[in-house]
């Protein structure tokens, strides 16, 4: 194909993305599928967000912001790490981007030149490895087992380090395992000399643990995070970077020329977020948890392969290698003969291959309903 630049054409496709629009096609011809692919809250976003939100607009804080992102939210941002992780950061070091995304991308571009490396674990979020080689670097994978809880081994990673590694990621909770990294090891990963990245983005649900941020480690990191998931913020596009003084004005002429500012009333909502939400933050997380264990419960009923339950973020991988070695194929059957939507673990990495991810974020009665067809479906299967 001509016209067309390779790395547009050479970017993997997004393949929970393949499985959802699957699934509309075949809810457009009259079949209820129940969804159980996309990790995307599924409560409205709260109540005082939407109302600042409104206040904004009718306010006039309908216009560009400071590129680096309101003042007042950077500030909040630095107290809650505070009062949540006991760690100081100023406002100066802080990035309101729209959305983890392109925060992604802004920090990918900012450490990583052609031909570097990245530490990445396998299995891993899926858009991890393509940001890296999009932009012409290369993903250093390190196969995490399922055994262990999918955590990284500090062993493993310096073992993997040489002259061309700039930077190491690490994502918990994590997409798609739902596990967390223990602060044992995230302590012996900050020692390692590399720029660690850390993926915080499911903070705040967490089940019967305590999450635990990089900067309690090293101030020598980057933390990504925003609202989409804690708050039910998918659609508002707000997230934001933590990055060590010196890298702040790198990103923020990244951040000028390719996104000028994260969405002015998006601000003002994620500023209402930090300061009002944390009451309807718990209700959700409550949910969440009592969603999980009875998934939990129900597939291991089914047969499927989970032995370190899953204590942050809304997914469950689950090894389904007695039913099939090929994931993609056996989520599309699963899709088509159940009408039951899950993620196949191919998309996650080779290490997550035969596995399934599901996500319970999902009403606890949708949920019954999936895992009965799905109890289904094995049987006639």
């Amino acid at each position: 194909m001509t016209g067309i630049s390779e790395r547009a054409q050479n970017i993997p496709p997004f393949i929970v993305m393949d499985v959802l629009e699957k699934a509309h096609d075949l809810e457009l011809k009259g079949h209820a599928v129940i969804h159980l692919e996309v990790g995307e809250p599924d409560f409205k976003t709260p109540d005082c967000i939407c109302q600042a939100a409104i206040a904004a607009i009718q306010q006039g804080h309908t216009h560009y912001t400071h590129s680096l992102g309101i003042l007042e939210l950077r500030e909040a941002i630095c107290d809650h790490y505070f009062e949540k992780y006991r760690v100081k950061v100023g406002p100066d070091q802080v990035v309101i981007t729209s959305g983890t995304s392109p925060a992604l991308f802004m920090l990918f571009s900012v450490l990583l030149n052609a031909g570097n490396e990245i530490i990445i674990s396998d299995p891993h979020y899926a858009c991890y490895p393509n940001f890296a080689r999009f932009l012409g670097a290369e993903p250093a994978l390190i196969p995490v087992s399922e055994a262990e809880g999918f955590q990284f081994k500090p062993s493993d990673i310096k073992a993997k380090i040489n002259a061309r590694t700039k930077a190491i990621l690490i994502n918990s909770p994590a997409n798609p395992t739902g596990n967390l990294l223990a602060p044992e090891r995230m302590r012996e990963i900050a020692a390692l000399g590399v720029p660690v990245i850390s993926d915080e983005i499911y903070h705040s649900l967490v089940y019967g643990v305590q999450e635990h941020s990089i900067l309690e480690f090293t101030d020598q990191a980057f933390v990504l995070n925003g609202f989409s998931k804690a708050y039910a913020m998918t659609g508002w596009r707000l997230g934001y970077i933590i990055a060590p003084q010196a890298y702040i004005r790198p990103l923020q002429k990244i951040q000028q020329n390719f996104f000028i500012s994260a969405s002015s009333i998006s601000q003002m909502a994620g500023l209402a977020a930090l300061r009002s939400a944390q009451a309807d933050v718990e209700r959700m997380r409550l949910i969440y948890d009592e969603r999980r264990k009875f998934m939990i419960q129900g597939l291991r009923k089914l047969g499927f392969g989970i032995t370190v339950e899953p204590s942050g973020a809304f997914y469950v991988l689950a090894n389904a290698r007695h039913i099939s070695q090929n994931s993609y194929e056996l989520a599309f059957e699963i899709l088509e003969k159940a009408y039951v939507g899950v993620t196949p673990g191919i998309d996650f990495g080779k290490n997550a291959e035969g596995y399934l991810r599901f996500s319970y974020a999902n009403s606890l009665e949708n949920i019954k309903e999936g895992l009965a067809r799905l109890d289904d479906f094995l049987k006639r299967r």
